[in-house]
């Protein structure tokens, strides 16, 4: 979308593509890159929240230490998130390193963001967290509308299963067009965890 090279010219492509989904009953995530693009990335979604308040979300990283921050912050008008781990390299000055403390921040973000009625895109594969996940829709008394779980297509699709059997709703992230092989390729090598757990589930092995 031209992020990194001009902010307003990235934000008049991102506003091209929002207002057609509007037209269109449609809705659009902006995802989040590394730490340099997190404040424009923010912006950027203030901006399009204000004009297509129901058409416009936004990705949140658990593993930065600012996320809790950035929640309350955005939380002066309606929210649509999809949390994730976060697969950059940050630095420990931006990020916890710590696995288990990365997974009590995404416990932690997700619950800000249910008592803020925030719709959530629960994205993971780990079994612990869904857990967790499942624990605070119960304590929330969130109805299956109100939230949805998101996975890679091909990675661990028995817990996919799962979750899709118990009445959850369940987004598939699946790459497509022209460009899937090379995308695919970059993101597996910023995120090779992924790579073995889908190499294991194609050979036919549940678990790590």
């Amino acid at each position: 979308m031209g992020l990194l090279l001009d902010e307003e010219f990235a934000f008049a492509n991102i506003r091209e593509i929002v207002a057609k989904a509007a037209e269109l009953g449609n809705f659009v995530r902006i995802d989040m890159e590394d730490i340099a693009c997190t404040d424009s990335t923010i912006r950027l979604y203030r901006q399009m929240r204000e004009e297509f308040p129901e058409h416009v979300g936004l990705v949140l990283q658990a593993y930065l230490r600012r996320t809790g921050a950035d929640i309350e912050g955005l939380s002066d008008a309606a929210m649509n998130y999809r949390l994730c781990k976060g697969i950059y390299n940050e630095p420990r000055t931006a990020a916890w390193k710590n696995p288990d403390t990365i997974n009590r921040s995404f416990v932690s973000a997700l619950e800000r963001m249910f008592k803020h009625k925030t719709y959530v895109g629960i994205a993971t594969h780990d079994e612990g967290l869904v857990f967790e996940s499942l624990e605070l829709i119960d304590q929330y008394g969130l109805r299956p509308e109100e939230y949805e779980f998101q996975m890679l297509l091909g990675v661990d699709e028995e817990l996919r299963q799962i979750l899709v059997d118990a009445g959850h709703r369940m987004r598939v992230y699946v790459p497509y067009g022209a460009s899937w092989m090379p995308y695919s390729r970059r993101r597996l090598r910023e995120n090779p965890s992924i790579a073995k757990h889908a190499l294991r589930q194609m050979l036919g092995m549940k678990r790590f």
